[in-house]
C-alpha cells in the first residue's frame, strides 16, 4: 500500500475546515428533512447542484426522513437493488423516481 501525501501544516489545517464544512452542511440537510423543511424531491434537485449534498449517502437521507428508520431505509434500499453506500450523486432517474414513488408523502410539503 503507498503512504498518503506529506501535507503541509497549512494544507492539513484547510483540509480540516473543509471536511467540517462538509459535516456541517450534511448535518443541516438531514435535520431539515426530518423537520418537513425540505422534501426528498427537493434534496435530489439540491444535489445535481451541491457537490456537498451530492454526497451524502442515500440511506442516511432516507433515515432522515420522518417515519423511515434504519430498518425501512435498508429494506426499501435492498428492494429497489441499490446499494447500501450508494451516494444521491450515483443515484440514476429511475431510482431517484422509484423512491419518490416509496415515500411520496415524504417528498412533498
Amino acid at each position: 500500500m503507498s503512504n498518503p501525501p506529506t501535507l503541509t501544516d497549512e494544507q492539513r489545517s484547510a483540509a480540516l475546515v473543509k471536511a467540517g464544512e462538509a459535516r456541517r452542511v450534511r448535518a443541516e440537510v438531514k435535520m431539515l428533512l426530518k423537520l418537513h423543511r425540505i422534501t426528498l424531491a427537493e434534496l435530489f434537485e439540491r444535489s445535481d447542484t451541491d457537490e456537498i449534498v451530492a454526497k451524502l449517502k442515500v440511506v442516511s437521507a432516507l433515515e432522515s426522513l420522518p417515519g423511515v428508520g434504519k430498518v425501512l431505509a435498508r429494506r426499501t434500499m435492498a428492494d429497489l437493488e441499490i446499494a447500501e453506500n450508494r451516494r444521491l450523486r450515483g443515484l440514476g432517474p429511475k431510482q431517484r423516481l422509484a423512491l419518490l414513488a416509496i415515500f411520496p408523502e415524504k417528498s412533498q410539503k
